[in-house]
């Protein structure tokens, strides 16, 4: 399954800080219970990766209009 694949799975996203200075994002769905751990630097680096995707996925969603 790649980026462009549509799914019928469902899950849960959690995202908060832990007790040990992580940036935990919690995934959870159908037998899936997935704790991802990052420091907060890689955090900050994923939060501009989904920035940048959000604007692009704009821009081709103005496009279709």
């Amino acid at each position: 399954m790649g980026i462009n694949s549509e799914s019928d799975i469902a899950a849960n996203l959690q995202i908060g800080p832990t007790d040990k200075g992580m940036v935990r994002l919690y995934v959870e769905g159908d037998g899936v219970d997935l704790p991802l751990d990052f420091d907060p630097e890689e955090a900050e680096e994923i939060a501009e990766e989904i920035r940048a995707a959000a604007a692009q996925a704009r821009k081709i969603s103005e496009k279709g209009r």
